[in-house]
């Protein structure tokens, strides 16, 4: 079999050209919507502030210095503008990746609300993180008693969280994050 240079550089130069015209379609598609989806973004995170802070009637953004270097969170006010809690948005390692998680506390240092704003944990086990049964497993937890901690069965006391089923790596991180934010927390309040 003879190979000859058309024979090889009809298919290159119609595979590149291909590859040069899908790039430039993509970079336009992504250049017409990262506003768009830049806007959702923020909509989705006011969304979840007033979920997991209810009590806010708006929110001011600060940052604050912790040891993982510089967060911003958000000062819930009601309509007088008296403080009624606080935001935080932190992370922590789960099962498949980084679990990020965002947690409301009141005046009072007790968890007002968690959302999970995004993972990588496994459907049907890890990504049960999101159901509101889990989540409500922080509500009323004091920060201010030491760091939370997961149980695996059993019932949960004070400062305790119980694990969901087959997905103790995922709870660690989800509890590891509001312990940051409880962390957060005590550090804007001494400030």
């Amino acid at each position: 079999m003879k190979i000859d240079a058309k024979s090889v550089l009809t298919p290159t130069i119609t595979l590149f050209l291909i590859c040069v015209i899908v790039t430039g379609l993509l970079a336009g598609t992504n250049a017409i919507t990262k506003d768009q989806i830049a806007i959702q973004q923020a909509e989705t995170e006011r969304a979840s502030r007033a979920m997991v802070l209810s009590a806010a009637a708006d929110f001011e953004e600060g940052t604050i210095t912790g040891d993982d270097g510089e967060f911003t969170y958000y000062t819930g006010v009601d309509s007088s503008g008296n403080t009624v809690g606080y935001v935080f948005t932190t992370e922590a390692k789960g099962y498949g990746g980084t679990v990020q998680v965002m947690t409301g506390i009141d005046a009072e240092g007790k968890v007002s609300g968690v959302v999970i704003l995004s993972h990588d944990e496994t459907p049907g086990l890890g990504a049960n993180a999101e159901k509101e049964d889990f989540r409500n497993r922080y509500v009323g937890q004091s920060v201010s008693g030491g760091p939370l901690s997961v149980v695996k069965s059993g019932e949960a006391g004070e400062g305790q969280i119980l694990a969901i089923t087959g997905a103790t790596v995922t709870s660690n991180a989800v509890t590891s994050a509001v312990n940051q934010a409880a962390e957060l927390y005590s550090l804007v309040e001494e400030g």
